[in-house]
């Protein structure tokens, strides 16, 4: 019965797949959670910052920040590309580098050159792999983003923007919107545009004055775009890993029926055939 073997051999393979990616969607799902509430812990902070920067923002102040300088021609820029460090997420990195090509492309048919910056093995490994130029990376941060690591990624750009080495900053990462919903995005983080009021302004006492409160919050929203720009993407990654390994072990199960059923025809075929066989004999007897 080296059919029937063969096929047993087939599903203890698929089972033992299938425990796997189960156990990977399970994992996930634990480590979605906890990236769920980074996220929505730190949305309050950036509407809170955007919504200072709003009530004191005047064209008359914008002059007097380098943050807020809005370029007279694009000749250089910055891209922050971040990914993930492991794969098995179905097209969640694909994506990423796809919008992110798409912007270097966008930026350099305009005459400005771009500075590719990537965060995680996955954009790293892929622009390594077709040979293009990378000024920065880092693989060290992981699924747990802290305020440290934006402040480590962009404190750099941030004195090339205002030294005028470069006119944007742009970061594409992964919006997360809910697991099945994690479109890549590119924000322009530099220059800072300055935030839409909403309502009606509020009446502060500014204390020392507004620029010098000014000069303190632009660099903290830069850097928390970016930490929030981590930490999405990292529960995207989570959302799309376990939206990945659901559907594998799904397809596994199904696998796991239809071979199944096939053995079993097979056994029974091969049962048959022998009582076939039993009864010729004893008949020619």
């Amino acid at each position: 019965m080296a059919k029937g073997r063969e096929l047993k051999s087939r599903i203890k393979s698929v089972e033992g797949t299938r425990k796997i990616t189960r156990t990977m969607e399970m994992v996930s799902t634990s480590k979605l959670k906890r990236a769920q509430d980074r996220v929505i812990a730190a949305r309050p902070y950036a509407r809170a910052l955007a919504d200072v920067i709003a009530d004191l923002y005047s064209p008359a102040l914008a002059e007097e920040f380098p943050l807020l300088r809005q370029p007279v021609a694009m000749t250089r820029a910055a891209v922050l590309l971040i990914t993930s460090n492991r794969g098995l997420a179905g097209a969640f990195n694909a994506n990423l580098i796809r919008e992110a090509r798409q912007l270097l492309g966008r930026l350099r048919s305009d005459g400005a050159a771009a500075d590719l910056h990537v965060v995680g093995r996955k954009g790293l490994g892929y622009f390594r792999y077709i040979g293009a130029p990378v000024a920065s990376s880092r693989i060290d941060i992981g699924d747990r983003p802290r305020a440290e690591h934006a402040s480590e990624l962009v404190d750099g750009l941030m004195g090339d923007f205002v030294a005028g080495r470069l006119d944007a900053v742009y970061v594409v990462y992964a919006k997360y919107n809910s697991p099945l919903s994690t479109p890549p995005t590119a924000d322009r983080i530099l220059p800072v545009a300055p935030p839409e009021r909403k309502g009606t302004a509020r009446d502060y006492l500014l204390f020392p004055s507004a620029e010098a409160i000014l000069t303190a919050l632009l660099p903290l929203y830069v850097r928390n775009a970016v930490y929030r720009a981590l930490v999405e993407t990292a529960a995207g990654e989570q959302g799309a890993r376990r939206t990945a390994m659901k559907s594998a072990t799904d397809n596994a199960g199904e696998m796991l029926n239809v071979l199944r059923r096939t053995y079993n025809r097979a056994r029974q075929a091969q049962i048959t055939q022998e009582i076939a066989e039993i009864v010729g004999g004893a008949e020619a007897l």
